[in-house]
């Protein structure tokens, strides 16, 4: 999957999930735009470093830590994007599991 395509899936996740989800808010749809481009950076960019970081853990949890660092990649994105708002860790790290089962279904060959 091309990264505009998969920022555009991500988009349209964000936009359902602030309807479904309590502890989500999306203003609009281009917050929701702007929020998948820095989530995407931020993927790209910052969590290498700590899935590299926190690897003896993540070895230790048998990987169950590795939703933990794709929640704080949600919590970042909600820090550094106005109207992208994460009430609480636990909703972050509830966000990137969603988020991560719908990528994984819908780019699965």
């Amino acid at each position: 999957m091309k990264w505009w395509q998969r920022v555009v899936l991500n988009t349209v996740i964000f936009l359902v999930l602030a309807n479904f989800l309590d502890g989500f808010h999306v203003d609009q749809w281009t917050t929701a735009v702007l929020a998948a481009v820095i989530l995407s950076l931020l993927n790209a960019i910052v969590k290498p470093i700590v899935t590299l970081l926190s690897l003896p853990v993540t070895l230790l949890t048998l990987g169950l830590f590795y939703f933990v660092i794709n929640g704080l990649m949600i919590w970042l994105t909600g820090y550094f994007v106005a109207g992208f708002m994460v009430s609480s860790f636990g909703q972050a790290i509830l966000v990137s599991m969603i988020l991560s089962l719908v990528n994984s279904l819908v780019t699965a060959d």
